[in-house]
């Protein structure tokens, strides 16, 4: 049975060694990129996103060393790229119970918020609640997320979500594994959706009418 208080993706988070370089990267290839966000002392990382209709990307960097922080660190020691994904949630609290009714040890849910400067010059806060998949569980090295919304209108600005480029969803993710189908039901076991075979590729749809994710050897 379906999770009840997953919707689909959310977000893909592409972390970055060197965060403005990589924003001014994106702005290159005809994206709106927001303004520097930056996160929490425990969180210690800033970020940029790039918003679409339903979902968006953030670029994520490390601005101060923390203990939080350590699993993207270790990930940057070897490579750039999406490290992990987001599902929206319509309640973290009731979707984290749902993971743990399933013999899952859910990370959360954990609230926190950053502020966010406005078009108009002024400034807001976006705040969110999330829990994690326990970290073992992570498909393809890929690390999950659910990630409930609390302040939609500091986020889902209509300014930056114009994009020269025409950008406007995100259709797919795409995730290397040394195990592609292995990987693919291992996402589909934990957020309960089909794994098909598309031709050389692994399909996990995320729900509703969001992204799919295919793995890939």
């Amino acid at each position: 049975m379906p999770l009840k208080h997953i919707l689909g993706l959310d977000h893909v988070v592409v972390t970055v060694r060197d965060l403005d370089a990589s924003a001014r990267l994106w702005q290159s290839l005809g994206f709106t990129v927001s303004p520097r966000g930056t996160h929490s002392p425990i969180l210690g990382s800033g970020n940029y996103t790039i918003m679409f209709g339903d979902d968006y990307l953030e670029l994520l960097g490390i601005l101060a060393e923390t203990e939080h922080n350590k699993p993207t660190r270790d990930f940057l020691k070897e490579r750039e790229g999406i490290e992990r994904a987001a599902f929206t949630t319509d309640d973290a609290a009731a979707g984290a119970a749902e993971l743990k009714s399933r013999g899952l040890e859910p990370l959360g849910p954990v609230h926190f918020g950053r502020p966010v400067d406005l078009p108009n010059g002024g400034k807001g806060e976006a705040r969110f609640n999330v829990f994690r998949w326990p970290l073992d569980e992570n498909p393809g090295s890929l690390r999950i997320f659910a990630c409930q919304h609390l302040t939609r209108e500091t986020v889902w600005i209509p300014e930056l979500q114009s994009h020269a480029n025409g950008a406007s969803r995100i259709i797919r993710v795409e995730v290397l594994a040394d195990d592609p189908k292995a990987a693919a039901e291992h996402l589909s076991r934990l957020i309960d959706e089909p794994v098909t075979q598309q031709d050389d590729a692994w399909l996990v749809p995320s729900g509703g009418k969001r992204a799919d994710f295919l793995f890939y050897d």
